[in-house]
């Protein structure tokens, strides 16, 4: 790998020598096979905006958080095996807005994480409306996910893997969601695709034995 431009959200680098099959699998793995942190419970405690409890669950799922991998683990992973998780799978955010004079905007500056690591990338991405007298208030349940799984667990933005003048050169570029920055999506793509190979590389001993 060739660093060729990076900076906090995006990054680029020139891949030499590796096979177009296997430039291409790290391409989508630095998209949706890294896993993120994002909100996959809400629990609505009051909610009188005009946004139903789905439609602010949705919005609140779609909030990307940063993310700590090397201090949590998948809920699959996790030694605890519970559905619902322990301090190493699972962070609570709260919410609890609202009930004043005036029309406000909630934003995510108002979503309080219980561990500072996971939290939103930006203070500012709007949430809801509120009117005088309206309030919101929910506790959110965040984990690890992969965006196979909902595009909300994209680690990445933009992954595009493009040709150059050289056969066996080809420049991979990673836009981050803020969730991971680019270097780490990119390291962490690299360690899944090695995964890969390996798990696949014992199915055909197993069925060659």
């Amino acid at each position: 790998l060739e660093v060729i431009s990076k900076d906090e959200r995006k990054m680029s680098v020139k891949l030499k020598g590796v096979p177009l099959q296997y430039a291409n699998a790290l391409r989508r793995l630095c998209l949706n096979g890294v896993p993120v942190f994002a909100i996959d419970t809400v629990d609505v405690i009051e909610n009188s905006s005009v946004l139903p409890d789905e439609g602010l669950a949705h919005r609140l799922g779609l909030i990307p958080l940063k993310t700590d991998l090397s201090r949590f683990n998948e809920p699959s992973k996790c030694e605890c095996q519970s559905e619902t998780g322990c301090s190493n799978c699972k962070v609570m955010l709260v919410l609890d807005s609202g009930d004043t004079d005036v029309s406000k905007s909630v934003l995510t500056d108002e979503l309080t994480s219980e561990d500072d690591s996971v939290k939103p990338t930006s203070d500012k991405i709007p949430i809801v409306q509120l009117a005088p007298g309206q309030r919101v208030k929910v506790e959110c349940y965040a984990r690890l996910g992969r965006g196979r799984e909902h595009a909300k667990w994209n680690s990445s933005n933009v992954a595009t893997l493009v040709e150059t003048e050289k056969e066996d050169e080809r420049i991979l570029t990673v836009e981050s969601t803020g969730a991971l920055n680019p270097e780490q999506i990119i390291l962490a793509g690299v360690d899944e695709l090695g995964k890969g190979i390996e798990e696949f590389k014992s199915m055909i001993d197993e069925i060659n034995a």
